[in-house]
């Protein structure tokens, strides 16, 4: 046994010196050499003694501080000297031992060994200029487009990580075959018939994301902010999202295909009944008409079920988002506004609701009035339920004169306001118009 061995030997009998030794490794990791300063704290008595037997001064403190080299220089002083610092730390801990610098490039390494034997599999396969070696080599030269999650996912299980990017580049290669034969596929279909799972690519889903960020590349557009511009981005590329989550609930207005006026929705105006649409029933669908020249949008079902039964004498145009306005909305609002209709938005007078008047204003401008949304509005819809700090902070950058001068208020006041507080404002807001 030589002097590094029974050196080890002896400090691995002993517990006092194993926070002392795990310190010693950490340090080493970070210089590569025997350098720093090592501080312990609430140490017991037996550690205390310990450490001062090697390094020969005394500790009354419980924390205490020495030196990487005095611990060394202390230890070439026994009787297992002279030792390699190094070669005792290996052999105490049982692994080698390399710095943090050394372990980064070797972890580097062996992430672009990993990505570039996919990236060779994709080659081999459809060839270097397919886009999914095109999609690979602007991940790794960039590092973006889904670098963060394919190295996160390395990180958790490397295998797992080549199925979830073999997946996506064979989705990206199955969209490039769709694009040529000008075709589309539903996003549970489309999941499917690449991994055999039709819930892969859902949005949210690891599969989804990194799928987004291929299509991303592949359009050269930024990530999509929100669920309607996910949806946008999607149907670009061919794939048809969910189209039935997403709907809106609407009274008076009537849709326009090729072939026409739609026949159920000039039924349900016929016979005074609401309605809901989704992004199904907007496939084909070109244009709206009206009996008015006004929408109103409420963002609460109640309110809108109670208008629809006090103004029917008046044929109103209703819609109802039921809270943050979905992708059939946002491609309604167009449409109507196409059609020479204003549209009068109203929401809840509380931190979201202003946000969502905000948002509607600055995406589509002035042809958005909001309606019922003043600080006095405010003051006649106040409840008695309170706002949040970060409620309160989402009312900082709001830029509409009138919701800025709102939020002001809010902020001040801190209570929420709801519209089944101003029903009877909105009706004859209605009433007096001339729909």
């Amino acid at each position: 046994m030589n002097n590094s061995q029974e050196c080890v030997e002896y400090f691995r009998c002993r517990d006092a010196y194993h926070r002392c030794f795990q310190e010693l490794w950490k340090k080493w990791r970070s210089y590569g050499r025997v350098a720093g300063r090592i501080t312990l704290k609430d140490t017991s008595e037996e550690e205390r003694k310990a450490i001062s037997s090697i390094i020969g001064r005394r500790f009354l403190e419980d924390t205490i501080h020495f030196s990487f080299a005095e611990f060394e220089a202390g230890l070439q002083k026994t009787r297992y000297a002279p030792v390699e610092m190094k070669e005792v730390l290996e052999a105490y801990f049982g692994k080698p031992l390399q710095t943090n610098q050394m372990e980064a490039e070797q972890n580097q390494k062996q992430k672009e060994m990993f990505l570039n034997k996919i990236q060779e599999c994709f080659s081999e396969k459809a060839g270097k200029d397919s886009i999914a070696v095109k999609w690979l080599e602007a991940v790794r030269s960039s590092k973006k487009y889904g670098y963060q999650i394919i190295i996160r996912e390395y990180g958790r299980d490397s295998q797992s990580a080549e199925v979830l990017i073999s997946q996506v580049g064979n989705a990206l290669l199955k969209l490039e075959k769709m694009k040529a034969e000008a075709t589309e596929s539903p996003l549970a279909v489309f999941s499917a018939d690449v991994s055999d799972n039709p819930h892969y690519f859902d949005r949210g889903s690891v599969g989804g994301i990194l799928l987004t960020h291929g299509i991303s590349y592949c359009k050269g557009v930024n990530f999509p902010s929100n669920a309607h511009n996910w949806r946008e981005l999607l149907q670009s590329a061919g794939i048809i999202p969910d189209n039935i989550s997403s709907m809106v609930h609407a009274y008076g207005l009537q849709l326009e295909t090729k072939e026409g006026w739609h026949p159920a929705y000039v039924a349900f105006c016929r016979r005074k009944e609401p309605y809901v649409i989704t992004m199904e029933n907007m496939c084909g669908v070109i244009g709206v008409r009206a009996s008015g020249k006004k929408v109103y949008i409420v963002e609460n079902e109640m309110v809108f079920t109670y208008l629809i039964h006090h103004l029917r004498n008046r044929d109103p145009i209703l819609l109802c988002t039921a809270g943050q306005p979905r992708s059939v909305v946002q491609i309604l609002i167009p449409m109507i506004l196409k059609s020479d209709m204003q549209i009068y938005y109203s929401g809840d007078i509380d931190p979201d609701g202003i946000q969502i008047a905000e948002r509607l204003w600055k995406k589509f401008g002035d042809g958005i009035h909001i309606w019922r949304m003043s600080p006095g509005d405010y003051e006649k819809s106040c409840s008695g339920e309170r706002i949040s700090d970060l409620g309160i902070s989402k009312l900082e950058y709001i830029c509409h004169p009138q919701l800025k001068e709102t939020a002001e208020v809010v902020k001040e006041r801190r209570l929420s306001g709801y519209q089944e507080n101003i029903l009877q404002e909105l009706l004859e807001d209605i009433s007096k118009q001339d729909t």
